[in-house]
């Protein structure tokens, strides 16, 4: 299965979620389509594991096949697999340049890094999925620190994790440490998808 690739606003509506963050897409806070706001549909125990998975998958931008390896990886180590996986879709390199306000959206960030502007520890690394350890640097090639969309969004980030560190005038950033739970998308209900995924 393909990344999806068709209206982000009408996904957002559809899931009741904002998949840009900005909040934007629901400004008409019901279903998109002729039938979208008078809709009272109940939905069954799978029917909302399987949409706690789609808001996940759908908001950092993954096909299923990655998604579900990377659960796959998740369960594998030590601790509540739902967390673990959480913290592995947040420490994509993709994910935190974008939280590092390089990039308006995570599709932008990801665009960023497959185009080879982004480094690791002074490396060009162009891989979005690429999985960033705590203590990475991240930052850009010197050819790219003057580019008006990176400029654009940087003036517009408005806020920092705190599990990352920013340098302005170098324009890097370092991954201190794993975020916690607290940290990471509270309209995620995280043991819905495990239980998806242990079916």
């Amino acid at each position: 299965m393909s990344r999806y690739t068709g209206p982000k606003f009408k996904l957002s509506r559809r899931l009741g979620i904002s998949l840009g963050g900005s909040g934007k897409e629901l400004k008409r806070p019901f279903p998109p389509g002729q039938h979208g706001p008078g809709q009272r549909k109940k939905l069954s125990g799978y029917g909302i594991q399987l949409q706690e998975k789609q808001k996940l998958r759908h908001m950092y931008g993954m096909n299923e096949k990655q998604f579900r390896n990377l659960f796959d990886k998740a369960s594998k180590i030590q601790g509540i697999s739902g967390e673990n996986f959480m913290v592995l879709l947040e420490s994509r390199l993709d994910n935190l340049i974008y939280r590092l306000g390089f990039a308006n959206s995570r599709s932008g960030a990801r665009q960023l890094v497959a185009h080879g502007h982004v480094t690791v520890n002074g490396k060009k690394v162009d891989i979005p999925s690429y999985t960033v350890s705590t203590g990475e640097t991240l930052g850009l090639r010197e050819r790219s620190k003057n580019l008006s969309s990176i400029k654009e969004a940087l003036a517009n980030r408005n806020y920092l994790p705190t599990y990352l560190e920013y340098n302005d005038s170098a324009l890097e950033g370092k991954y201190i440490r794993l975020p916690e739970r607290s940290e990471l998308p509270q309209e995620i209900d995280e043991k819905q998808i495990v239980e998806f995924y242990s079916r």
